[in-house]
């Protein structure tokens, strides 16, 4: 199923999916198949893995003509982040692609040696933002801006100690992530200045649940500046893959239902560049993950 949480000049944010090319208000469904549903994504989440199966069968279920009513066409709404407010920071996962891990090596303070664990931050929620929004630079405070695209893991259901060979069953769904990152914001060594700023996290356009995604570990990823293909790999190249990093992250913590994890990204980032290359004043950003979409924003400097 292809969720997604949109506005229209009308609304609120409203949870909604994908049928035929049209957006159905997941609430609206609800009411139409006598099943209540909720209008937010991290409530649908909450109800398990295994609505997503349930809701598969009652769209199969319905009669097209009943969908007339609860649905929009996509030029009628605003695409917002799938998941607008984490209830927690988001999960990131440093140098998981080797040409990435080289790149890093030649022009950051990284030492080139491939990790032999994943190496884990964090981005608060305030770095969300949707597709069709602004990246906010602040020249005060960087003169790096750079881009990663990612595919992002929307966990579940709880999960302590994982297995590893279980672990995909703990996987809600999946969606697109760019890893904004100010790379001259590193403060010994600390990611978090350099990748938790408001709106380093473009989400979406939308969550894409696991059962329409055959093979995590073999998507295409990719990312445009201005039209330019920076980024251009597959997932098959992670170091860490989802199974190794839901069992480590487990480990370390507790993983809760609506938890988002961003994989890390391949080569071609604009710091490993020679010359480097970053991110200006209207500056348009596409990052795109097979099976799941592209997420598009322009670059807005300000000084503050």
């Amino acid at each position: 199923m292809k969720l997604l949480t949109y506005q229209t000049a009308d609304t609120e944010p409203r949870l909604g999916f994908l049928h035929n090319n049209q957006v159905i208000d997941m609430e609206d469904f609800g009411e139409i198949s006598n099943f209540p549903l909720p209008c937010d994504m991290l409530d649908l989440i909450d109800m398990g893995i295994e609505i997503v199966e349930e809701l598969n069968d009652m769209v199969a279920d319905t009669p097209e003509n009943f969908f007339e009513e609860i649905s929009y066409s996509l030029d009628e709404v605003t695409l917002l982040a799938p998941i607008q407010k984490p209830r927690k920071n988001i999960i990131g996962i440093g140098l998981n692609y080797t040409e990435h891990v080289a790149e890093s090596a030649r022009t950051l303070d990284t030492t080139g040696k491939l990790p032999q664990k994943p190496i884990i931050f964090s981005k608060p929620p305030t770095t969300v933002t949707g597709t069709n929004t602004e990246i906010i630079k602040n020249t005060k405070l960087t003169s790096q801006l750079d881009w990663e695209v990612e595919l992002a893991v929307v966990i579940g259901k709880q999960g302590k100690y994982v297995p590893k060979a279980e672990a995909l069953d703990y996987v809600f769904g999946y969606t697109v992530i760019n890893d904004i990152s100010a790379r001259d914001c590193r403060r010994e060594g600390q990611w978090i200045v350099s990748k938790g700023q408001d709106t380093f996290a473009p989400m979406g356009p939308i969550l894409v649940t696991k059962d329409e995604i055959e093979n995590p570990h073999n998507l295409n990823l990719s990312l445009k500046v201005n039209g330019v293909e920076k980024q251009n790999s597959n997932t098959k190249f992670l170091l860490f893959n989802i199974n190794d990093l839901i069992e480590d992250l487990s480990i370390v913590f507790t993983l809760e239902p609506g938890d988002i994890i961003a994989t890390g990204t391949p080569a071609g980032v604009g710091a490993g560049r020679d010359p480097q290359e970053w991110l200006h004043d209207g500056d348009v950003v596409e990052a795109t993950v097979e099976g799941i979409g592209t997420i598009v924003n322009t670059v807005k400097e300000i000084s503050k």
